[in-house]
C-alpha cells in the first residue's frame, strides 16, 4: 500500500477545516449565509413541507450520498480481505484463550490491523466531513428557529438524524456491498 492513499493528512486537513467552519459559522457572514442561500430553498423547502417527513427523505438522500461516496472512495477489495484476516486472527484467539502468552501474540498481530483498516475506511471522510458539518451547522440554526422541534414526541434532531443514519446506512451497506 502506497503512503499517499493510507495517508491520515486528508482527514486531519478536513477535521481542521470542519473545526474552523464550526468555530467561525456565526463570526463570518459570508459562511453562514451561502450554506443558507443553499440549502433555505432546497433542504429547507423539504422540512417545510412536513418536518418529519422532510427530514427522514433529509437524512436518507444524505446517507446515500455518504454511502456510495464511501463504496468509491476506499479500497474495498484491500478492506474485505483485512476484515477477514482480522476475523481468521480472532477465531484464533479464542481458540488459544487459555494460553496468555499466544493470546498475547495474537493480540499484537490483531492491534497492527487498527491503524490499516482506519487509514482505508476513513478516506470517505475527507470527501464527506466539510459538507455534513455544513449541513449539521444549518440543521442547528434551523430547529433553533422553529424552537427545537420534538420527533416523535421526544427526539431532538439530533437523535433523530442519529438514529436514522444508522438505519438507513446499515440497510445502504447491504445493498451496495460496502464494507
Amino acid at each position: 500500500m502506497d503512503d499517499k492513499k493510507g495517508s491520515f493528512k486528508p482527514i486531519f486537513i478536513v477535521l481542521l477545516a470542519s473545526l474552523l467552519i464550526a468555530v467561525l459559522w456565526n463570526s463570518v457572514p459570508a459562511i453562514k449565509n451561502s450554506v443558507h442561500i443553499i440549502l433555505d430553498p432546497s433542504a429547507g423547502a423539504l422540512l417545510n413541507w412536513n418536518l418529519t417527513w422532510g427530514m427522514l427523505i433529509l437524512v436518507l438522500i444524505i446517507t446515500i450520498i455518504t454511502t456510495i461516496i464511501q463504496k468509491y472512495a476506499t479500497d474495498q477489495k484491500n478492506l474485505r480481505e483485512l476484515k477477514k484476516e482480522q476475523k481468521l486472527l480472532q477465531e484464533e484467539m479464542k481458540k488459544y484463550k487459555d494460553d496468555p502468552a499466544k493470546l498475547m501474540e495474537l493480540q499484537k498481530k490483531s492491534f497492527a490491523f487498527i491503524p490499516q483498516t482506519m487509514k482505508l475506511s476513513m478516506r470517505g471522510a475527507a470527501f464527506t466531513g466539510i459538507p455534513l458539518i455544513l449541513f449539521f451547522r444549518w440543521f442547528i440554526d434551523i430547529f433553533t428557529v422553529l424552537g427545537s422541534p420534538k420527533f416523535f414526541g421526544f427526539f431532538s434532531w439530533f437523535w433523530f438524524y442519529l438514529i436514522f443514519t444508522l438505519v438507513f446506512s446499515s440497510i445502504l451497506r447491504k445493498i451496495f456491498k460496502v464494507v
